[in-house]
């Protein structure tokens, strides 16, 4: 069987963006494992650059409406080929190249720079012969098949499902493994994936290929992005969705990925409720929302859960050596703020000591000096403080010499390409604001530092996930907290107290101690069992907003 994305004919009708996008997903099928496009102003003669293995491949694709591609396709692709210190160089056409560019081919390879030719017929030939599914690294594990069977039994008895899966955990594997199935049973099927903003949307399209045969065609539905036909599988952000439906577009099945956007009200709720003759199942790491609403009201109670202490007990999630640092705190205030209630915003502004850039670079090289291989990531305040510590960092040290920031005020091109380099560890230090807290996979990370507050435990539950992915080599996360926020003190102390509930379970029913099991420290812990004692309601107090007023406990014993 073919593959539906490299005929000719859909290669001709697809355009020059077309081609780009139909060897992107190929290249999945060909077991590459992170593919990402550049192609744009100031790209270096690159549409795409994808690593396998260890090796950087980069590819210059020309799409013709008819005749053959000059010597500029090739003379681009030498360009790039140098730029990005690529191993392998390919230049790929839905039609051929011409006698010139045949020949400075040839002139190139003599000289060490080979280039390889996938032209028309060749991309027929791969669409021929590759896996009809995208190779699988790594078989379903036994909760996610659990979690599949779950969504799928709630959906065939009610039409609604909710999958709860901690950030690390594949709910968008799991997701798509529930989309395979119901494309087994019913081929023709229109399946719908929904997301709130056009980059995870983007992401989701290409999560959705490894679970997809190669004979069903995918469409990205965006503000940008409007296929002529919505066959196989849709993937669009609500509003661009919420059109099509509106002039009657009708999906059979819809996932809703990260639920916790869904409201009581608003696009996603007339969303769902114009297919309502649809299966719709919603899937989040997090599914709690700041105006209260409960999300199984919409969909039900979660089919299959599985939270962040559980994933780390079981070993689906790497361990976490988590330090907070509180050498900053005035004391004085606590003694104070336990006698007279005081607001959250204003005891952050007195319990909190300002903290010096210096010595939070102190900390952080400690920690990279002992870790195996250090890929890391510092969450920061504003796109200015993420600018001035990627600056800091790459004059305090030889070995962050590279340290770059990502933020979403950079060109879309400029990211794909730091995340690219930061995968290959060409840069192995990304500060940033809010880029990874959604959507963005990078396993290979083993240092996060905080060095900003958030007022929301999604945000931080997201930024905490994206070290807490397994890879090889990788024993457990180090996470340094520069905590400024009394919210994210009863966070973590949350979080402890759940690790320690997890594991004393496990421990019990197995006889055993886990290798690499998680700590939660504080960087003084005298201070630490005092706040331990001083937050008794952390669950509660961590989704408090700022005007509310607390009551403490006496703090006897504190001098």
């Amino acid at each position: 069987m073919s593959a539906v994305f490299l005929t000719a004919e859909e290669l001709l009708r697809g355009g020059p963006a077309g081609l780009t996008h139909a060897v992107e997903r190929a290249l999945w099928h060909l077991g590459f494992n992170d593919v990402r496009v550049i192609d744009g102003a100031g790209d270096h003669g690159a549409d795409l650059l994808a690593v396998r293995g260890r090796e950087q491949w980069v590819f210059q694709c020309k799409w013709k409406a008819s005749g053959k591609v000059d010597r500029s396709g090739v003379d681009d692709l030498e360009r790039a080929h140098a730029r990005y210190r690529a191993d392998k160089a390919v230049l790929v056409t839905n039609t051929d190249i011409n006698a010139v560019a045949a020949s400075r081919r040839v002139a190139l390879n003599g000289v060490g720079v080979p280039i390889s030719l996938w032209h028309g017929a060749t991309l027929g030939s791969i669409g021929e012969q590759m896996p009809e599914t995208v190779p699988a690294k790594y078989a379903l594990r036994p909760y996610q098949v659990e979690a599949a069977d779950a969504v799928i039994r709630d959906l065939d008895a009610n039409g609604t499902a909710l999958l709860v899966l901690a950030t690390g955990l594949g709910k968008t594997v799991v997701g798509g493994e529930i989309i395979s199935r119901y494309l087994k049973v019913n081929p023709d099927a229109k399946i719908l994936v929904v997301a709130h903003m056009k980059e995870l949307v983007a992401q989701l399209e290409k999560a959705m290929w490894r679970h997809i045969p190669k004979s069903v065609p995918t469409r990205l539905l965006t503000g940008e992005s409007r296929p002529e036909s919505l066959d196989g599988v849709v993937v669009g952000t609500v509003e661009s969705v919420l059109g099509a439906v509106r002039v009657g577009y009708r999906p059979d099945l819809i996932m809703i990925d990260e639920t916790h956007h869904v409201a009581e009200t608003g696009r996603f709720a007339e969303l769902l409720n114009l297919c309502g003759d649809a299966g719709q199942f919603g899937v989040t790491a997090t599914p709690w929302r700041g105006d209260k609403f409960d999300i199984t009201s919409r969909f039900g109670y979660a089919s299959f859960k599985m939270g962040i202490a559980e994933g780390m007990a079981a070993g689906y999630l790497s361990a976490v050596d988590y330090r907070l640092y509180v050498d900053n705190i005035d004391w004085n205030v606590v003694r104070d703020a336990s006698v007279h209630g005081q607001s959250i915003k204003d005891l952050n502004k007195s319990l909190f000591l300002p903290q010096r850039d210096e010595e939070i670079i102190e900390h952080f090289r400690e920690a990279w000096r002992t870790t195996v291989e250090p890929r890391a990531i510092v969450f920061c305040q504003t796109i200015e403080h993420a600018e001035h510590m990627a600056q800091l960092l790459a004059a305090s040290d030889s070995a962050w010499s590279n340290a770059s920031f990502l933020h979403s005020a950079l060109p879309r091109q400029r990211r794909q390409i730091l995340l690219n380099e930061f995968r290959l560890g060409r840069v192995p230090v990304i500060t940033c604001v809010d880029v990874f807290n959604e959507g963005v996979d990078v396993p290979d990370v083993n240092l996060i530092a905080f060095l900003r507050v958030t007022h929301s435990r999604r945000i931080f539950v997201q930024q905490l996930g994206r070290g807490l992915r397994l890879s090889p080599g990788k024993d457990a996360l180090r996470v340094l907290d520069f905590v400024t926020d009394i919210r994210r003190v009863a966070a973590t102390l949350e979080l402890r107290r759940s690790l320690e509930a997890q594991e004393a379970q496990v421990s019990e029913h197995l006889r055993v101690r886990m290798p690499h099991a998680s700590r939660i420290q504080f960087s003084d812990e005298t201070v630490g069992s005092l706040m331990d004692h001083w937050i008794q309601d952390a669950a509660d107090l961590e989704t408090k907003a700022d005007e509310v007023r607390l009551q403490f406990p006496l703090t006897t014993g504190i001098e």
